[in-house]
């Protein structure tokens, strides 16, 4: 059994009196692809921002390679560029180009030459196909495209494990497959993923496990075909039944 490179124990998150995470336990290890399914309001989404420390967790323990993140200051923008993450709104800076977008977190926190930095951005664009829209700014652009540079953006800083946060739940249908297949290919290279996602073939077909969430909890989880062929719990089969002719 490989180590786990992020251990999550017991994490729980409230806002005021409302309680959004309750005891969430799971691992990553080194190429796991974890699909996070569930309604929305599940708690899917403030995990992955937990996990990432854009929100600070209530209690538990978030541990990368053996070290309790929790229990002291971490310096967060080099934790974020090992565990990269890829919003849903794209966040790219509307000012800079899409090179440009592709060199700021590497020159910025992993002190890289401009020169190395832009190798690594012109990489990273060809490799999601977006090597012809480098001077393009991001207005340019569509919803698609857009997603797919600030998928290069996070693999530019060379990152352990992606958090993909709805990647496509803002984009146009025709734009959605495009997104999925940069994904589906970062999977088969060997990425680290944890996708939250409301796309069932993807967590079907990519993971390696899946984890059903229901109001702040993990209700169940397991490998794709036990999920999605022999859920145990109705919770998940009540959930999966949307989906089932999808």
């Amino acid at each position: 059994m490989s180590e786990a490179i992020l251990e999550i124990r017991h994490l729980s998150k409230t806002f005021g009196s409302n309680v959004v995470l309750r005891d969430i336990d799971f691992e990553i290890k080194k190429g796991d692809v974890i699909s996070i399914i569930g309604a929305s309001g599940s708690g899917k989404s403030t995990l992955l921002r937990c996990t990432n420390f854009l929100e600070t967790p209530t209690s538990g323990q978030i541990i990368y390679h053996g070290k309790d993140l929790t229990a002291s200051r971490i310096n967060e923008a080099a934790y974020r560029a090992k565990v990269g993450m890829v919003f849903q709104s794209f966040n790219l800076f509307n000012n800079m180009t899409v090179l440009q977008n592709c060199m700021t977190g590497q020159i910025r926190v992993l002190k890289k030459k401009r020169e190395e930095a832009e190798a690594e951005a012109r990489k990273y664009l060809e490799h999601v196909g977006m090597l012809p829209y480098i001077n393009a700014k991001p207005r340019q652009l569509s919803g698609g495209q857009k997603q797919r540079v600030a998928i290069a953006r996070a693999l530019a800083m060379d990152p352990e494990i992606l958090l993909f946060d709805e990647p496509t739940s803002a984009l146009d249908p025709e734009m959605v497959g495009e997104v999925l297949s940069v994904m589906k290919d970062l999977a088969a290279s060997g990425m680290t993923m944890m996708v939250v996602t409301h796309e069932m073939a993807f967590a079907r077909d990519i993971s390696s496990q899946v984890v059903f969430m229901k109001d702040g909890v993990i209700c169940e989880q397991g490998s794709p075909d036990r999920i999605f062929k022999n859920p145990q719990r109705s919770e998940t089969k009540d959930f999966l039944s949307r989906f089932m002719n999808s």
